[in-house]
């Protein structure tokens, strides 16, 4: 399969920079999945999990990935969400404990932008959560570029 280059860069940093053969991620119309020859594309992020495959017969790296901008042009493709984890480096407990807060607010909010602004919180939560159960823990972040 065919190589392109791939580069995901947010607020938090570079996360990846190099050689893939897929990623797949959510937009905000649906599941997309890109490979080498794609055609240029410009799509806004949703929250859902990203997946980045770089090597023959390997597993994908995965990673939770919410809002931003996915930019594929004849030159490669370009990811920049909003946020971006790698499942290895979630804090579950964060994740578990901000699903919870955000429970609370939903369920009292102070007005319904608050809850709206809670809903999308506990969207992110839950994903976080649901990303970091297919982690490898065995893997450090570097190991695995």
């Amino acid at each position: 399969m065919a190589e392109f280059d791939l580069k995901i860069v947010s607020p938090d940093g570079v996360f990846f920079d190099g050689k893939a053969k897929q990623i797949s991620l959510r937009s905000i119309d649906g599941d997309v999945a890109v490979m080498a020859g794609h055609i240029p594309y410009l799509t806004a992020v949703g929250i859902g999990e990203c997946r980045v495959y770089s090597g023959d017969g390997q597993e994908p790296r995965i990673a939770a990935c919410c809002g931003g901008l996915l930019n594929v042009t004849k030159d490669g493709v370009f990811l920049a969400p909003t946020t971006f984890e790698w499942a290895e480096d979630i804090d579950l407990k964060r994740a578990e404990a901000a699903k919870e807060k955000a429970l609370s607010r939903i369920a009292s909010p102070k007005s319904e932008t608050a809850k709206k602004l809670a809903q999308i919180k506990l969207q992110r939560a839950e994903l976080r959560i649901k990303t970091a159960g297919k982690a490898d823990r065995s893997q450090t972040s570097e190991s695995a570029l």
